[in-house]
């Protein structure tokens, strides 16, 4: 076992957080209902937007949990 073996693995578990990222960020525009779910905050006045995705953020919090620990009993 090399001093660079952890090294390697931390780079790939850090390259597959971006691939992931980065697939949300290009499919995220392709779902029209994240971000206008039911909870969700929006008000809008004459000077001023005020937009807090509350439930979308629930959402995506208890996906996120619900992955990390599938790969966490490993």
């Amino acid at each position: 076992m090399t001093p660079f073996n952890g090294l390697g693995k931390l780079l790939i578990v850090l390259g597959g957080i971006l691939i992931v990222i980065g697939a949300a960020i290009v499919l995220g525009g392709k779902l029209p209902w994240l971000g206008r779910l039911p909870g969700d905050i929006y008000l809008e006045r004459r000077n001023f937007t005020f937009f807090f995705p509350i439930t979308t953020s629930i959402l995506i919090s208890v996906i996120l949990s619900v992955v990390l620990y599938i790969l966490s009993r490993r």
